[in-house]
């Protein structure tokens, strides 16, 4: 039976580090990171992250404030806000909370962000460079991955991973860092043909499909290390992209859901945050 890739504790090994190093700062008289998220609307899963990242923020001494704008707010109007944001020094980080209602182009909005700031790792300047293996902020969900894969020592030089999706929050960004740690990287995605057969083929699954136990034991080759990025509730209870319980005795190593992915995409959140706050005093 596979071993349980534990993120919680990863994840509060790293952010109790962060804390020591912020307090470091902190002692020397440096003011303490700051966070602004801009949350649009009344999505009730997007409310719920953003209580998770502020009470994060409070555990590792970053400051934060959620601005909350209607669901009816303009495009111009959200991207005039982010740019007085920009333009404040106090603020080191800025984070939209995703998704935007229809009417917004969210490439519109992202685009606006200062890169500096931009600490979700998602403006085109911070792909640009993340694809150049130049990174500054590396998008948090895949930041997050590669240091579970880390935390259980796995060798990427010469193996062969499946990323299994192609967004530009998980599926791409994180086929970029296999790749620049010499991981060979099949890419399926929803035109792939016969992708249980590619799958099957690496030592490594990355999932991140959006799709509730899509990938069960013929993905799976015996030993394999497996990532599920999804979550999912069904009949009140959370589950991810993976069939866990078909997945288990396949796998040598797997990610739980919930307790998994999760807790490491806000841990790196807050890491990029604090990367933000040393380079603005860099700046000066």
């Amino acid at each position: 039976m596979a071993q349980l890739i534990d993120g919680s504790r990863i994840a509060k090994d790293l952010q109790d580090q962060l804390a020591q190093t912020i307090l470091a700062h902190t002692n020397l008289g440096r003011r303490r990171p700051f966070l602004t998220v801009v949350l649009v609307g009344e999505d009730p899963a997007s409310q719920i992250y953003v209580r998770h990242k502020e009470k994060a923020c409070h555990s590792v001494g970053i400051d934060s404030e959620t601005i909350h704008k209607p669901a009816s707010i303009s495009e111009q109007d959200l991207v005039a806000l982010i740019t007085q944001l920009n333009a404040d020094p106090s603020v080191d980080g800025i984070l939209v909370q995703l998704p935007l209602p229809k009417h917004i182009h969210s490439f519109n909005v992202i685009s606006a962000i200062n890169p500096s700031k931009d600490v979700d790792g998602l403006h085109p300047y911070n792909q640009g460079l993340l694809a150049m293996n130049k990174a500054r902020h590396v998008p948090c969900t895949p930041s997050g991955i590669m240091k579970l894969l880390e935390a259980i020592d796995f060798k990427f030089e010469g193996k062969i991973a499946a990323v299994i999706g192609r967004s530009i929050l998980v599926g791409s960004p994180v086929a970029r860092l296999l790749l620049h740690r010499n991981t060979t990287v099949i890419h399926i995605h929803s035109k792939t043909p016969s992708p249980w057969a590619l799958a099957r083929q690496a030592d490594l699954l990355v999932v991140a499909v959006g799709s509730a136990k899509l990938i069960d034991a013929k993905w799976v080759r015996e030993g394999a290390v497996v990532i599920d990025v999804g979550i999912h509730r069904i009949d009140d209870k959370l589950c991810g992209d993976v069939d866990f319980d078909a997945v288990k005795d396949q796998a040598s190593w797997i990610t739980p859901v919930p307790k998994g992915v999760g807790p490491m995409t806000i841990a790196c959140l807050l890491l990029n945050c604090f990367n933000a706050y040393v380079a603005s005093f860099d700046k000066v």
